[in-house]
């Protein structure tokens, strides 16, 4: 790989970034709200599949009266 001089570096830095799409802030929100919402969906379903496994397992062992 051939080495280049630190100003030729921030130079290619400058032009990636030129070429990035940067989201609105209206999508940012949007994404965010999604990524909440199904993190509480998950955690939901995580808490309800391990109050049945506890139940089950309490029932097995005998150890729910």
């Amino acid at each position: 790989m051939a080495r280049i001089s630190p100003a030729e570096f921030a130079q290619q830095v400058r032009q990636e970034v030129s070429r990035v799409t940067w989201p609105s802030r209206k999508e940012t929100l949007v994404t965010t709200a999604m990524v909440f919402l199904m993190v509480f969906v998950a955690a939901g379903f995580f808490f309800a599949i391990d109050q049945v496994m506890s139940y089950a397992v309490r029932l097995i062992f005998g150890l729910g009266h």
